[in-house]
């Protein structure tokens, strides 16, 4: 479910950074369109300009192509990136009309440890059992303990 979430939102952001590519293209359109009728002026005014004002108008539309080109990568970049790693995620446990929160269950199982051991916790495995209404931990590989839900 969450994963759905995930891609939902990956799939809205990435429309939103397609359409920020599209609306920077039609803004360097423009301006190219704007540097070429320049172009055009300033050849019919000067024929003896034409070759410099025909290369500096082939220079605008290069660098206009090159901006479209590096907006474009840019949004499939940040598409990739996709707020995948921001994503929260929430486990809940229904069983029997009640809802547990796996978050709880395993601070629970956390705050067991500390308080039956003195050892540090360096890895805890948890086993959810609904139908005893419990969850055992395995701690450091050979701690066990157990928790109500």
């Amino acid at each position: 479910m969450a994963t759905k979430k995930i891609k939902e939102a990956a799939e809205v952001k990435a429309a939103e950074v397609v359409e920020a590519a599209k609306e920077t293209e039609k803004k360097v359109e423009k301006k190219a369109e704007k540097v070429a009728e320049k172009a055009v002026k300033a050849v019919k005014a000067e024929a003896p300009a034409e070759k410099k004002v025909v290369a500096a108008a082939k220079k605008v539309v290069k660098k206009a192509e090159k901006t479209v080109d590096a907006v474009a990568k840019k949004a499939v970049k940040t598409v990739k990136k996709a707020d995948t790693k921001d994503a929260k995620a929430t486990v809940v446990l229904q069983y029997a009309g009640a809802e547990v929160k796996m978050a709880d269950v395993l601070e629970a199982a956390k705050k067991d440890f500390a308080k039956n051991n003195t050892v540090a916790l360096k890895t805890i495995t948890l086993y959810v059992k609904p139908e005893d209404g419990a969850a055992y931990y395995v701690a450091n590989g050979d701690i066990t303990g157990k928790v109500n839900l």
